[in-house]
Formats: structure tokens, C-alpha cells, sequence
């Protein structure tokens, strides 16, 4: 599934591709892709067609596109998009048919063909195709709303609106407006653990499995160790992690296991080879040569060291 780092090389690939474009087709091959939007397809095509994309912004896992009018005002709407857990944002040209990534892989890749679900056709000639092989993804319309400390509402954003859908999301590490320390008291203030705490997109948003693993690692603290065990320094030393890994990901464009994740131009991201924890079950441990266990917890596999990886327990009552 793409985590923030894969989410926002995509938003990079969309921006100088798209910004300042009308959007003069819609293209609906699968209205699944689009069950989220009011109104059906008919609202969307009236929201879209004729309308400039004047920004593209993202807030953990979500992306949107702000809209605008023929004359440049806002419409008040964005164009909300997830990638869910096979999606991807695929940029062409009308009338060329789109490829398989030609990266190796160790999954079965998208068809670009058999699962497009929907393109956008712009002024230029360019399309965008929303490829998603399992449909938990989508496209839809959400009305602007103001982000509830005023701060600019995500990375890309011009001023501090964003969609309505996307109001309950927790900005996430690489966001520059997040208060971290915030951040880590909430993570101290409940006695789930501290994996479930970070995947819990209202507390902070866009870490997934393999981001949470690799911070647990980094932080030699092990995924089922309770928020309330935390101190305030152990919380912000996982949550420094989390960004570090995030950022690493992101120069090299990501993490992809398999085809289902590639950029805006199907090539896959290269992190996994960097990767310490997540995927390495029964490889040794690079810190401490111990060997990388993988257990299932409340039903996602976590990858830890149980040799520099201990289990802490809160010392009394919150």
C-alpha cells in the first residue's frame, strides 16, 4: 500500500504536469473508482469539465487537486483522490496506451490496460489515468473547508482550506506546521500500542506498516510496547525516526515491493534495499546481529528485533 513517501512523489510527478490545466474530458471506465462522490458521475463531470487545476496538495495518505473556474476563482471543491491499497496516478498523453512498469517485481503488477478505472483528459493533451487493481481507491469532489489551527492545510497548499473528507486527518511528519511534541503526549496519553498509535491516522497520518516498522527499529523500542510506557523522549526519538525513514524513502522514490506502487511515470521506488526491519523475517539484525522476527498483531505483520527491540509496560495507572 503507498505510505506518505510514495504518496508524495506522486503529488511531485502530478504538480508541473498538471497545475494550470483544464480538465476538458472525463473519462469513466469503472464507476466503482468513483462511489464516493455525491451525486454520482453526472456531479462529477459538472464540478470537473471546464475546470483549472490550480494546485495539487497532499495530507498523509490523501491528495487533492484545488479547482478554479474558466477566469481563475476558486470553486470552493477539490478533487480528493486515494490511492488505497493498489492504486496508482499514471500520466500520459491522449491516444497512447498506457504500459506495464518495466521494474522487476516481486507481485503481480496493475494492468494499465484491463484495470483503468478513469483518466482525465487535459488542455495540453495530457491524461491522467487512475489504474487501482483492487478499487479500494478513488476519486471524488469534497467541498473546501478551514483547517481548524489556520495553518497551511498540506503539502502544496496555497492557504490553510481543505476538503471537508480529508478535515479529520492528522497532518503527518513531513507537514512543517505539525507540533511533534503534541504529537508524542498523545501518543503517551493512551495504553494501545505504540504500532496501533502511529497507523491511527487522527493522531498523526501517512505512516503504514513499513514506515512504523522501520521507526520501531530505529528507535529500539517493539511494536506492541504500550503509548502510556512511552516517555516523552522515547516518543519523540520513534516519531524523529518515522520522519528520517520517510525522508530517506522519499529521495529515492519510494518503497516498492511490487509493480502495484510506481510513480506518474511507472517506475517503481528503490528503498526496500535500505530497508532494517520490515520484510528481513530470519535475516540478522544490522545493529545488533540478533535475528528479525515477523509476528502478526491485531492482524498486520510487524517485523522487530526481539534482542534490541524490548517490550516496556507503563509503571502504574494513567
Amino acid at each position: 500500500m503507498p505510505e506518505l513517501p510514495e504518496v508524495e512523489v506522486v503529488r511531485r510527478g502530478l504538480e508541473p504536469r498538471t497545475v494550470g490545466r483544464t480538465i476538458t474530458g472525463l473519462e469513466l471506465l469503472d464507476a466503482r473508482i468513483i462511489r464516493r462522490q455525491p451525486g454520482g458521475a453526472d456531479r462529477l463531470r459538472a464540478a470537473l469539465l471546464g475546470s483549472t487545476l490550480s494546485a495539487v496538495v497532499r495530507r498523509g495518505k490523501f491528495l487533492w487537486w484545488r479547482l478554479a473556474d474558466g477566469a481563475g476563482a476558486e470553486t470552493g471543491e477539490a478533487l480528493m483522490g486515494h490511492l488505497g491499497m493498489s492504486g496508482q496516478l499514471r500520466i500520459g498523453t491522449t491516444g497512447a496506451v498506457a504500459t506495464a512498469p518495466t521494474a522487476p517485481s516481486e507481485g503481480p503488477a496493475s494492468d494499465p490496460l484491463r484495470h483503468r478505472r478513469l483518466s482525465l483528459h487535459l488542455d495540453d493533451g495530457t491524461r491522467v489515468d487512475l489504474i487501482d487493481q483492487r478499487l479500494f481507491g478513488g476519486l471524488w469532489t469534497s467541498e473546501l473547508v478551514e483547517a481548524p489551527d489556520g495553518a497551511l492545510a498540506g503539502v502544496g497548499s496555497p492557504d490553510a482550506l481543505l476538503p471537508a473528507d480529508a478535515a479529520h486527518v492528522a497532518r503527518d511528519l513531513l507537514d512543517p506546521a505539525i507540533d511533534l511534541p503534541d504529537v508524542a503526549r498523545a501518543l503517551r496519553g493512551r495504553r494501545s500500542a505504540v504500532k496501533t498509535l502511529l497507523l491511527n491516522q487522527e493522531i498523526v497520518s501517512g505512516i503504514g506498516n513499513i514506515y512504523a516498522d522501520e521507526a520501531l527499529w530505529a528507535a529500539r523500542t517493539r511494536y506492541d510496547t504500550p503509548g502510556a510506557a512511552l516517555s516523552q523522549r522515547r516518543a519523540l526519538t520513534i516519531l524523529r525516526a518515522a520522519r528520517e525513514v520517510m525522508e530517506r524513502a522519499l529521495e529515492v522514490g519510494g518503497t516498492s515491493f511490487d509493480a502495484l506502487y510506481v510513480n506518474v511515470d511507472g517506475r517503481s521506488g528503490y528503498f526496500a534495499r535500505s530497508l532494517n526491519a520490515y520484510g528481513r523475517e530470519g535475516e540478522p539484525c544490522a545493529r545488533c546481529g540478533g535475528t528479525i522476527r515477523r509476528v502478526m498483531h491485531q492482524n498486520r505483520s510487524s517485523h522487530f528485533c526481539p534482542r534490541c527491540q524490548r517490550r516496556t509496560v507503563p509503571a502504574g495507572p494513567l
